[in-house]
């Protein structure tokens, strides 16, 4: 079944779509789409995950065509520095 895995950062939006098996967790996807590879600041002990805006635990089950997200933790001034731009 094909799922996606979407992660975001100020300068750079990733979504990939990743073939897994029936029965595949948000961490085992996470794990298979390579993003951890390519933004190793990620740490799923930290980050929250989501299905569709929807905080989820990294083991829940996917199912066809969900999109896990990636949140990155809000910086406690970041509505200020987004002003001051």
């Amino acid at each position: 079944m094909i799922v996606g895995v979407a992660y975001a950062k100020p300068t750079v939006q990733v979504w990939k779509h990743v073939d897994v098996p029936e029965g595949t967790s948000a961490r085992e996807a996470i794990e298979r789409s390579g993003l951890l590879a390519q933004f190793p600041e990620i740490d799923l002990a930290v980050n929250k995950v989501g299905i569709f805006g929807a905080i989820c635990s990294l083991d829940r089950t996917l199912a066809e065509g969900d999109r896990v997200e990636i949140y990155r933790p809000i910086h406690p001034e970041a509505e200020l520095l987004e002003k001051k731009r």
